[in-house]
């Protein structure tokens, strides 16, 4: 069965609302629970910190956006859940593909664009108050996308262009430097792509507008209460099309309550009564999530703890990924070069590191990565039969780093070594196979 990586992320500057709900989370975690998919979610920390200049604020959006995800039924032992500020090589990884991307693709970036159509307006320098972080915030994103290859992303309508972005990169990169990356793909529900807030406007916090995701009930209720409706009165068809209050009952209701709402807007429900009915199909949905929220804030270490092991399974497949990318564009170990004079086979095959299987008394078997003077560079997990440790020390042999990175989760650098040690001692292997 092929397996579909799945990558989402929400920036830590806020509390979630339900616009993040319907959008990311919600359909982010119903595809966790395919057997054929892999996922992969993220806190966005780095992207926050182009438009928050309040760390406790940060740390606070960290904390209700975990909890948020967790409530909602991630499970973080089925997928990788991780803080992106935990995973160094998504810096790196940025870097790369800065020196791949033309500055005019950043130039035609929405966020951008906007900034200095606001200046222009003011009569301001094009440029004033934009940071070089909120220019470069694409690249950022493409990095997150790119280290664990996802094949799709949900996003909301607007953030297809970084998508797109995203692609172009990949494409750039692997035309310089051979296929490393695929190409992802955009995943969107039509509609709740976009879900409105409280003044009909597309709900975000910078607006003002949004509908915390777990505020509590008489809140949501009050909020629901302010959505901007019509003067249209009792016993008056109502329309659907333009109905902020419709949009975001439709995102949570079935095709049949649907269907029962839009018969109602046309027989002339009171406004009253509609925005009775949207709180209480929200409320259904959300309470057993709000409770489980609720709990889960009262314990932030534990919360610490998950994100903490989700960067370690996370840099399971980004150590050895980045360490192939690195090889990939001339950042290598000279001690690999080929060519450099003519050493003595015999003596060449002495010292090359070596695989050491071995079988554990837990019946399980294990193999380690040595280099010439004995010291152990890489570490297996247990495998269930001989035949399956020996095949994956045959394809190190054959294939390498990208055998290391396709066996990521089952390969830990030992204590003490190092990726780029990794890479040097996996070149030479293949190297001298290639060469037997």
């Amino acid at each position: 069965m092929s397996v579909t990586r799945f990558l989402t992320g929400i920036t830590t500057s806020g509390t979630p609302h339900l616009g993040n709900y319907v959008g990311s989370i919600r359909p982010s975690v119903r595809a966790s629970l395919r057997s054929d998919v892999e996922s992969f979610y993220f806190l966005a920390d780095y992207h926050a910190l182009i438009k928050v200049e309040e760390p406790a604020r940060i740390q606070r959006s960290t904390l209700e956006i975990a909890a948020s995800w967790l409530a909602a039924g991630l499970d973080p032992h089925r997928v990788t859940f991780y803080r992106q500020s935990d995973i160094p090589e998504i810096s790196e990884l940025t870097w790369f593909l800065t020196c791949v991307t033309g500055k005019g693709i950043l130039n035609r970036a929405h966020a951008y664009k906007a900034a200095v159509d606001r200046n222009t307006a003011a009569g301001n320098d094009t440029d004033a108050d934009v940071t070089a972080g909120l220019f470069m915030y694409p690249v950022l994103m493409g990095a997150d996308i790119l280290m664990f290859n996802a094949h799709k992303v949900p996003v909301g309508r607007d953030q297809v262009q970084h998508l797109e972005m995203a692609r172009d990169m990949a494409a750039s990169f692997n035309h310089r430097y051979g296929t490393h990356f695929v190409l992802p793909e955009v995943v969107i529900e039509e509609s709740v792509a976009t879900l409105p807030g409280i003044d009909g406007r597309k709900m975000s916090k910078s607006y003002d507008n949004h509908i915390p995701l777990f505020a509590p009930r008489a809140q949501l209720k009050k909020l629901i209460g302010g959505i901007l409706t019509d003067s249209r009165a009792p016993g008056e068809p109502k329309a659907v099309e333009g109905s902020a209050l419709f949009q975001i009952f439709q995102a949570f209701a079935s095709d049949g309550e649907t269907q029962e709402l839009r018969q109602a807007y046309t027989d002339g429900i009171g406004w009253a009564d509609a925005k009775q009915r949207v709180f209480e199909r929200l409320d259904r949905e959300l309470t057993p999530m709000r409770e489980r929220y609720e709990a889960l804030m009262r314990d932030p270490g534990a919360i610490e703890d998950l994100l903490l092991a989700g960067a370690a399974k996370a840099r399971r497949l980004s150590t050895p990924f980045m360490a192939e990318l690195r090889h990939a564009v001339g950042l290598r170990n000279l001690r690999a070069q080929r060519g450099i004079g003519k050493a003595d086979p015999k003596a060449a095959r002495v010292t090359l590191p070596s695989f050491k299987q071995y079988r554990e008394s837990d019946g399980r078997f294990h193999f380690k990565l040595v280099d010439a003077q004995g010291r152990v560079l890489l570490q297996s997990e247990g495998f269930a039969s001989p035949k399956d440790a020996g095949a994956a020390i045959g394809r190190l042999h054959q294939e390498g780093v990208a055998a290391w990175q396709e066996l990521g989760t089952q390969l830990t650098i030992a204590g003490g070594a190092s990726s780029a040690e990794v890479v040097a001692a996996l070149e030479r292997l293949a190297g001298a196979n290639a060469a037997s």
